[in-house]
């Protein structure tokens, strides 16, 4: 198969919500259906002492949260399906950001009850930023839940983008019968209880008087009304608008219990765009393109905790990869080849030979990649879209064990490369200070330093206000602000100067007074 039916049969999409909508059940679900797995884990089950497929660490596992970003891949009727599986927790919104730029669409999980929660509309900026297609799925309609058109409208205003529902449901909580499914014209019965994996029954018409036999007069008389008036609000569906990021198409169900995945999965199959172009500080790279090309959006330390390893997460974005074929790593300048790059099942991985534009490859690190890396045919260019964004918690991080320094610095070190927060050096005393998003990774910083690297950390409180990244065109009125401000000056991971102000009105005071500085507060700039 050449490359053009590669690309054509692939999609690369990620799932975000909430945290607790029910987004990694429905990951699980969606695997069963590719049979890349035979069983779901019922994620924070207390009947069953399962974990979900997708959540593989450890403080997930205690703490029945998504705190990483899985990569899963199936094959389904002809499909190559990647799934990105992120963090709904919004103190791993920055890995969530991060694995945004590395699919092609996304799907969003809404709780039928909840409605539109605070992280998804987040999340959502991200994708209206990117103009990433967005597909939305509405859970747990086995519960008592809004009314359909309220949810509707709620998603519309909250999301700031059209919908038009592709399925209906019928009923809800205990009076859930199942839903019509109006992109296909089939009726799904829904059973409590039973996990569904058998299509539905064709109708070619709502009104035929067949469907009663089904869910009684009653539900198929509102069943009627409620499509007649989907049809009458809501524009007819179009592929284009779905894929100019205009139109969301909505769909109901109950992940836990697989009722509604398959309508979802096969109508995403089918209008979900292939691998998309992507962008570079020197151009456009199409998926197309003879040439291989792609970028690292995530790292990861220790997935298998008895070999010390690190991954790093390539996306394809042209060409063809091969095995022990010599790439050049752009920002070390030099040429490498990897002998084992795996294809992910969640914890599961295997040895690839190629991968091809919209796959996702881990690559075993030694310490080489750091997040945003590009790994070319010999083209010096960066995938763009990749920021560190401004760290809003900080804590001195200090050693609590003497004999394990070594430990500490390297747990830290290569946990920062991860991306689960930020380090800064302050240039006043040479201390470490670790920035974060929100204060469960310092929970997680400290339990991975002394489950994976048996090191103990302690911290000590510090009150900053922003960590700011500078640039500016006047070298004596930079040298100036760091002298004036020399106990709130670090430098970052990289080298880079870091303004740490402790109020917002220090950072305000400072760009007024240094007009020639710029204060960043991601570290992507141009």
């Amino acid at each position: 198969m050449g490359l053009k039916e590669e690309i054509a049969k692939r999609r690369t999409f990620g799932i975000i919500s909430h945290p607790d909508a029910g987004k990694t059940t429905l990951t699980e679900k969606l695997l069963l259906f590719g049979g890349a797995i035979h069983e779901a884990g019922a994620v924070k089950s207390n009947k069953i002492k399962k974990t979900a497929t997708s959540d593989f660490m450890e403080i997930e596992r205690q703490r029945g949260i998504s705190v990483a970003t899985s990569v899963m891949g199936f094959e389904y009727k002809n499909y190559k399906v990647n799934i990105l599986d992120t963090p709904g927790h919004q103190d791993f919104a920055e890995d969530t950001f991060r694995t945004l730029t590395a699919v092609d669409s996304v799907i969003i999980v809404v709780d039928a009850a909840k409605g539109v929660e605070a992280q998804t509309k987040k999340l959502m900026e991200v994708c209206r930023m990117r103009k990433t297609p967005v597909m939305v799925f509405v859970n747990k309609m086995d519960r008592p839940s809004k009314d359909y058109f309220d949810l509707l409208d709620e998603i519309e205003e909250q999301l700031q983008i059209k919908v038009r529902p592709l399925s209906w449901p019928i009923g809800n909580g205990t009076e859930f019968r199942g839903v019509y499914n109006l992109y296909e014209e089939n009726l799904y019965l829904f059973t409590p209880g039973k996990q569904v994996l058998e299509s539905g029954l064709s109708f070619s018409n709502v009104n035929t008087p067949e469907i009663e036999e089904h869910i009684g007069k009653e539900s198929a008389d509102t069943l009627r009304e409620d499509i007649d008036l989907v049809e009458g609000v809501y524009n007819e569906f179009s592929v284009d608008e779905y894929r100019d990021a205009t139109l969301a198409p909505v769909f109901f169900g109950s992940a836990l219990n697989n009722f509604g995945v398959r309508e979802l999965l096969h109508c995403f199959l089918e209008i979900a765009p292939p691998p998309l172009p992507s962008k570079t500080d020197v151009r456009m790279v199409d998926p197309f393109e003879e040439k291989f090309s792609g970028f690292v959006f995530k790292i990861h330390a220790n997935m298998d905790p008895n070999h010390r390893n690190r991954i790093a997460f390539l996306r394809v974005c042209s060409g063809k990869f091969e095995r022990n074929t010599y790439y050049l790593h752009v920002g070390l300048g030099k040429n490498m080849k990897f002998s084992s790059p795996t294809a992910f099942m969640a914890q599961k991985k295997s040895v690839v030979d190629e991968a091809w534009p919209g796959d996702i490859i881990g690559i075993p690190d030694s310490g080489n990649f750091k997040i945003g890396d590009s790994l070319t045919q010999g083209e010096k260019m960066n995938f763009k879209g990749l920021p560190s964004f401004s760290p809003e918690l900080f804590r001195y991080i200090e050693n609590a064990d003497p004999m394990k320094s070594k430990q500490l610095a390297k747990g830290v070190d290569q946990l920062m490369d991860e991306g689960v927060a930020q380090l800064f050096i302050s240039q006043y005393n040479g201390r470490k200070i670790i920035g974060t998003v929100g204060a469960l990774q310092f929970e997680v910083i400290q339990y991975r330093l002394e489950h994976e690297y048996n090191a103990k950390c302690r911290y000590e409180p510090i009150r900053l206000h922003k960590a700011c990244w500078m640039k500016s065109n006047n070298p004596e009125q930079l040298s100036d602000f760091k002298k004036r401000k020399a106990q709130y000056i670090a430098k970052d991971k990289y080298g880079r100067d870091v303004f740490l102000a402790d109020s917002a009105y220090m950072l305000q005071m400072a760009q007024e007074s240094f007009k020639d500085i710029e204060f960043h507060f991601t570290s992507e700039f141009e």
